[in-house]
């Protein structure tokens, strides 16, 4: 669990989705998959610190978009928390599946996705995104407080499309309108669930190491090898959860 969470911080800060490599794993070693998700939002939330620390350079000058976004993603997050808690626990469980496959999906996806990306970039695009970019990162914080996994892929796809600036810079962003989303999200299951503090603690401390090795060294990883290992544990948390 804590390489694990080395893992997910480093691919949080990277492109997203790191929560496919600790959620199977917390289900291998025999969590319920309800208290497997909630274990791993607030264990997944030191990595996005760590990682904004990492990248405040990115950060710099961008104050006004993050004070623009940012309510999105926090009412989002809260939102699909509490839509987690107010469903019933077989509702996730048959869910589940499906959205680790839509996760999977959108890590293969996401070359040809920043390749749209640099293309669909224009000089007069909105310097901060407009009203359409504040619903869907609203909806990518719901997404991110109920389930999770590539929430950093859905909202750099939302922030690449809406806003004029440099990938790198709008990565930074998405790493901390997703720790906000879910942040709030892990403050509800504190709350109001039961979550596995042996594991919280163990992937918390593994994703702060990776978030600081995604910022600063993460960058010099073979991005297909690491696509590659999301996808072969994702298809493998997909079995389980059918086995199951």
């Amino acid at each position: 669990m804590l390489a694990a969470g080395v893992a997910a911080g480093t691919i949080n800060t990277l492109v997203g989705s790191g929560s496919l490599i600790t959620f199977p794993v917390l289900l291998a070693v025999g969590y319920p998959p309800l208290t497997a998700n909630v274990s791993n939002n607030l264990g997944v939330v030191p990595g996005s610190i760590s990682g904004a620390i990492g990248l405040r350079r990115e950060l710099r000058g961008q104050r006004a978009r993050l004070v623009r976004f940012v309510p999105a993603s926090l009412l989002g997050g809260a939102s699909g928390a509490v839509l987690l808690l107010a469903l019933p626990a077989s509702a996730f469980d048959a869910i589940v599946p499906a959205f680790v496959a839509l996760a999977i999906v959108l890590v293969v996806l996401q070359p040809r996705i920043n390749r749209r990306l640099a293309e669909r970039r224009r000089a007069g695009a909105d310097e901060h995104g407009g009203a359409p970019a504040l619903l869907a990162t609203g909806a990518a914080g719901v997404y991110g407080g109920y389930f999770g996994a590539a929430q950093g892929v859905l909202l750099l796809a939302i922030l690449g499309i809406a806003i004029d600036d440099d990938l790198h810079r709008v990565n930074a962003v998405k790493v901390v309108l997703a720790g906000v989303a879910n942040g709030v999200a892990a403050v509800v299951f504190v709350i109001a669930a039961d979550l596995a503090w042996e594991a919280v603690a163990l992937i918390a401390a593994g994703s702060a190491l990776g978030g600081q090795l995604g910022a600063h060294a993460g960058r010099r990883l073979p991005p297909g090898a690491l696509r590659a290992v999301i996808v072969v544990v994702g298809l493998a948390a997909i079995a389980k959860l059918l086995l199951d």
